[in-house]
């Protein structure tokens, strides 16, 4: 039986570690081929090597997020490739924990660039591409703190926020058309990231990435009517309907 993702090409970004490691290799277990993006390219060949080993093809095309150029030249390099995009994934990002009136400018700047300034780009650039498939999907990870706030995270949550602002309104000017857009709202993962942002919280009571990626899975391989627009993912152990 056909894979249900063959010839399928899917970006993913911030796929060197975590949860884009873990979307990659789902992804590809449906034959999917996926353009691996991230700085760290040793990290980026580890991801690589997981995802020809379940069947499927990895190309990996380092990029800095932070950099208009380097995101444009990420999506011409995978025209150029593949001539088609079917998926994009906009999980990279970073976090930043201090009160408010301790944020440095700086730090402000640098969560929204990566958390919010690259999906835009990314989602603006990758749209040509996207309207040639016959059904595409862009996926954007948000946060918990996309809907919430914690205190000592002003700069991640308000770029979280305008993640989720900016897929709201993208997936109404998409109405209608061959792409659907789907934001999740992941509370805490087994991932490097939360363990900083939140040791308090027992690794045995995280999420895994595999089951974010399961996920993503499910929202690119099923287009009925029914919709899913925003997914709120929380720990069994959290508190519920946050």
């Amino acid at each position: 039986m056909e894979k249900r993702l063959t010839g399928k090409v899917a970006i993913v970004t911030g796929a060197s570690r975590g949860i884009g490691r873990a979307i990659s290799v789902a992804l590809a277990k449906e034959a999917a081929t996926i353009v691996l993006t991230a700085r760290a390219i040793d990290k980026l060949k580890e991801t690589a090597e997981q995802v020809t080993a379940v069947g499927g093809k990895a190309h990996i095309i380092p990029a800095e997020l932070t950099d208009e150029q380097s995101i444009k030249d990420l999506v011409r390099a995978t025209g150029e490739r593949f001539s088609r995009l079917d998926i994009l994934v906009n999980n990279a990002g970073i976090t930043h924990s201090s009160k408010l009136e301790e944020t440095a400018t700086e730090d402000w700047d640098r969560c929204h660039n990566v958390n919010a300034r690259a999906p835009f780009i990314l989602c603006r650039e990758a749209l040509p591409l996207l309207k040639k498939s016959e059904a595409a999907y862009i996926i954007n990870i948000a946060s918990v703190v996309g809907v919430k706030g914690y205190p000592s995270q002003s700069a991640y949550t308000a770029s979280k926020h305008a993640l989720r602002g900016m897929t709201i309104s993208l997936s109404e000017e998409l109405k209608g058309s061959n792409i659907r857009v789907h934001l999740l709202c992941p509370g805490g993962v087994d991932t490097d990231l939360v363990q900083k942002v939140r040791p308090d919280i027992k690794k045995q009571d995280l999420m895994q990435p595999e089951e974010i990626a399961e996920l993503v899975l499910y929202l690119v391989t099923h287009k009925g009517n029914a919709v899913i627009d925003e997914l709120h993912i929380r720990r069994a152990a959290s508190t519920p309907w946050f």
